[in-house]
């Protein structure tokens, strides 16, 4: 028998970059790779995959966040008025604009000529409206599975939670802690199925349970050309209009916490688009639409009615979902 010694070797080293790389992987992504390896993982996901630099203390084993990003909390009480997220809760990419605020009191106005909701008619080319595409500054990464489930996650386990943290209770991290884990425990409109994910893998879990399928597509709204900016910008949409497969979809939104917290919701009666824009300065966006059909259950003075200037129930009412929400739904391919 004639053995070939350097096709051997090359075999072996080719593995052994095979199992490095592997091994370099956070859990989170090995567990998608496995769940979901026909689905690209979206952007606003991979980014909080860091295997260096996680959010885990290096050697302390206790799976403690270094720092305590408070994130898209800025945009809101900065840039948005006076302290109040109810002031434009969307932007913020968590899920007030859509749970809490639908079922309990409106919120403000704010700017007028700000497209926030639109209607279905507003989708076609050549429609201009004004929108505002932020940096994400919410940047707590993924903690494994084993990690997260090791915390406390519940209004009843604040104290505990605040030493694992090391927040002082009457500090601003704390009201936030409290604050995110209370909406998270909050119930949902009827009919609405709502989790808050404290893992990749939950999250992977859920989103296809509820969906019934592990062949989903997972896609979020992207800055495709020179970055998001703090400002506001007239944004015209282009040809393109793609809408994406089934009547439900599952939405997730970034919450703030120490560590990467989804609020995600299975909601019926939903069409979901993938839209082109391009804004006045030259900004390409992919932005996520989700049109919901039915508006019976939604506060009526909610502000979606009156920008569009619809009542409950009437008629769809659309909104972009933010760069770091992610939309899931059946992969028709």
């Amino acid at each position: 028998m004639e053995f070939h010694l350097p096709l051997i070797f090359a075999i072996l080293s080719l593995a052994a970059v095979a199992l490095a790389n592997h091994a370099a992987q956070p859990a989170p992504q090995l567990y998608w790779n496995s769940v979901l390896p026909n689905t690209q993982m979206p952007r606003s996901i991979s980014e909080l995959l860091h295997p260096d630099s996680t959010n885990e203390e290096k050697g302390n084993g206790k799976g403690k966040p270094e720092s305590f990003p408070l994130g898209n909390k800025h945009y809101t009480q900065k840039h948005y008025g006076k302290g109040k997220p109810e002031t434009f809760p969307f932007i913020s990419g968590n899920k007030h604009y859509t749970q809490k605020h639908y079922t309990q009191t409106g919120a403000s106005l704010g700017n007028k000529d700000l497209a926030i909701f639109f209607l279905e008619k507003d989708m076609r080319p050549g429609t201009t409206m004004k929108f505002q595409f932020p940096r994400n500054l919410n940047t707590a990464t993924f903690l494994p599975r084993e990690s997260a489930q090791s915390i406390p996650f519940s209004s009843k386990k604040l104290p505990e939670i605040f030493n694992h943290f090391s927040v002082k209770p009457t500090s601003e991290e704390a009201k936030t802690i409290k604050q995110t884990i209370e909406e998270c425990e909050a119930p949902g409109l009827k009919g609405e199925e709502i989790y808050c994910a404290t893992s990749l893998e939950s999250m992977v879990d859920f989103s296809t349970s509820k969906l019934g399928t592990r062949n989903v597509e997972a896609i979020s709204t992207e800055v495709l050309e020179k970055g998001a900016t703090m400002s506001i910008h007239n944004y015209t949409t282009m040809p393109g209009l793609k809408k994406l497969a089934g009547d439900k979809v599952v939405v997730c939104h970034k919450q703030n916490y120490p560590y990467a917290v989804f609020f995600c919701h299975a909601i019926k009666h939903t069409a979901a688009y993938v839209l082109s824009l391009k804004g006045d300065d030259g900004e390409k966006v992919k932005a996520v639409t989700i049109c919901h059909l039915d508006t019976s259950e939604w506060n009526p003075e909610h502000v979606s009615f009156q920008i569009v200037n619809v009542k409950p129930g009437t008629i769809p009412i659309c909104h972009f979902i933010s760069t770091d929400a992610i939309a899931w739904v059946p992969n028709h391919k």
